[in-house]
């Protein structure tokens, strides 16, 4: 809770009221002195809570996916993680750039794999599931973990009965259902699901996606900012030897 309540988080934490990150990160067991990996860390949000929480024997880690096949704005958002979080943590936390580990999945250093106590993966399972590398990126997440090791999903929910077509990615929202069987099929148990981020209010039938309510209000809809941030899944997955 000092790290959600450090006083450089003052303009994140409009945002708690729907992220939850000490329930949150309760539920994905993350302590201090553990490493965890950050899976899709910018714009930085947890990056600035997990950084101090983690204490100097921790070790925070910032991962992106290989995008050496990617389209160029796709390139531009998630590539060079090393040339840039680094530096820009230290900022945010005070914590020395030399303490902040940072890279695309292509660069990895072998000595990583089976270090990892945790991954954390927030709101990102729908960008790698359209950018068609789902399965690749959950591989890198296994190879990861250590074999007791933990991945925590937090992740723009659709309706359970929502048509493929608007539960592909495209608009944000996965269905739960499906979440559960991809991240199964490469080699995850599921320890159990959490309604912490939970929002009834968010219908998630938008014509633009989630983008359509806060904090992007891609479409300027103002009403729209009653709702709040979308309805999300928590979930929690053992790494399966």
């Amino acid at each position: 809770e000092l790290a959600v309540a450090d006083p450089r988080r003052l303009a994140d934490r409009s945002r708690d009221i729907y992220r939850h990150p000490v329930a949150t990160l309760a539920f994905f067991r993350v302590e201090p002195g553990m490493t965890v990996v950050d899976y899709g860390p910018l714009p930085g949000w947890y990056t600035r809570i997990l950084v101090p929480y983690l204490g100097t024997v921790g070790r925070y880690i910032g991962l992106n996916p290989d995008v050496r096949k990617a389209d160029e704005q796709q390139k531009r958002y998630f590539g060079g993680l090393e040339n840039t979080l680094p530096a820009r943590a230290a900022e945010w936390t005070g914590v020395p750039a030399s303490r902040i580990g940072a890279y695309n999945s292509d660069n990895l250093p072998a000595a990583l794999y089976g270090t990892a106590d945790r991954v954390v993966m927030f709101r990102m399972m729908h960008n790698l599931l359209r950018m068609g590398i789902l399965d690749r990126e959950l591989g890198v997440i296994h190879r990861l973990l250590k074999d007791d090791g933990l991945l925590g999903i937090e992740q723009h929910r659709s309706r359970p009965d929502a048509p493929a077509s608007y539960a592909d990615g495209s608009k944000g929202y996965l269905r739960q259902a499906d979440v559960i069987r991809l991240v199964e099929a490469q080699g995850f148990a599921l320890v159990g699901t959490s309604e912490i981020n939970a929002n009834l209010a968010d219908k998630a039938d938008y014509p633009q996606g989630v983008w359509e309510l806060p904090p992007t209000l891609r479409t300027g809809r103002q009403e729209l900012k009653a709702i709040g941030e979308s309805d999300r899944m928590t979930l929690l997955f053992r790494k399966r030897t």
